[in-house]
């Protein structure tokens, strides 16, 4: 991208590759449509040519954001309106960057079989794919749509097929809002499987319903509500608890010490989601201020920026975040 930004009220530059363009204005123009809505400038191309208007500071972040998208593309990742809102979110009010890491936020954590790859696309989700690499224990803490699965079963596959382990272990307790296991039909274990199938979702969409099945039917994954765990040991093993903001304490003690030689643990969890009894304090809210400081043990925190759903979703968690702050 060739630029010479002059403080003036448009900012003209050109993009060598016409393709990127393209997929920078996204379908009907929504991805430059964003950047105009929330910076307050015009954005029109010509040819191979990028024009901005608007205010100085505008033109900046506008200019800056564009450059971001455009480095993204180019190391291959999709210019999508979720990497668009994102870029923006990374920019100050003057034009720049909150943080310089956050340039080199992208990074192909896993292929599928089938070429699909899993990124990271936000730096949050980075540095929780780069703990769960360097700890022997991750927290992830965050709300929904912030990847905190879906990255833990990507890197669970990543570790088995690499014979880095020898299982795969994924399990939640079996609470949820204000749902009691007695009214649904089936026998127990009809009765939980609602409850493990988002974990089951996670796991096809890596190795295909075929393997899935294959590796569960040998015991090589297992998939079980936590109370499942109690008096074993897992070793060679790489363990997920998911929704453990739902663990008790005394249940999250039990899943921490089941960890054996050569296993990983991933716990992660939404605070703000808690579906236990009043009285029950929540195991990750106690983790936090006993477990911080021990070597091995890493808390990952992300917030809305590090939503990866659809854009709704983050202004949804943002309007609810003010509600309960008042």
């Amino acid at each position: 991208m060739n630029e010479s930004l002059q403080e003036s009220k448009e900012f003209e530059f050109e993009i060598d590759d016409a393709g990127l363009i393209l997929e920078l204005f996204g379908q009907f123009d929504e991805n430059i449509k964003l950047i105009e809505e929330a910076l307050g400038v015009t954005i029109i191309s010509r040819d191979r040519r990028v024009k901005i208007s608007g205010n100085n500071e505008g033109i900046k972040s506008a200019h800056k954001v564009i450059g971001r998208l455009m480095k993204l593309a180019e190391k291959g990742g999709k210019i999508t309106p979720q990497s668009v809102g994102y870029a923006i979110s990374l920019i100050g009010p003057s034009g720049q960057d909150i943080d310089e890491k956050s340039n080199d936020y992208y990074d192909i954590i896993f292929t599928t079989a089938k070429g699909k790859k899993i990124e990271t696309r936000t730096m949050g989700q980075k540095e929780y794919a780069h703990s769960i690499r360097d700890n022997h224990i991750t927290f992830a803490i965050g709300p929904a749509g912030t990847g905190k699965t879906y990255i833990a079963v990507a890197l669970a596959v990543l570790a088995f097929k690499s014979k880095a382990v020898e299982r795969i272990v994924l399990t939640r307790p079996a609470v949820e809002a204000g749902e009691k296991l007695g009214f649904l039909p089936g026998d127990l274990q009809e009765k939980i499987n609602p409850y493990l199938r988002p974990l089951y979702d996670a796991l096809y969409d890596f190795i295909g319903p075929d393997s899935c099945r294959k590796y569960l039917d040998r015991g090589i994954i297992e998939i079980a509500p936590l109370a499942y765990m109690r008096g074993r040991t897992l070793d060679n093993s790489f363990i997920i608890l998911d929704e453990a903001q739902n663990t008790t304490s005394e249940q999250m003690k039990m899943f921490l010490t089941r960890l054996g030689i050569g296993s990983k643990a991933v716990i992660t969890g939404d605070v703000t989601q808690v579906d236990l009894p009043k009285d029950k304090v929540s195991g990750v809210v106690e983790a936090q201020k006993i477990l911080k400081g021990i070597k091995g043990i890493e808390f990952v925190e992300l917030t809305h920026r590090d939503v990866v759903r659809h854009r709704v979703v983050e202004k949804i968690i943002e309007a609810y975040s003010r509600y309960e702050g008042k």
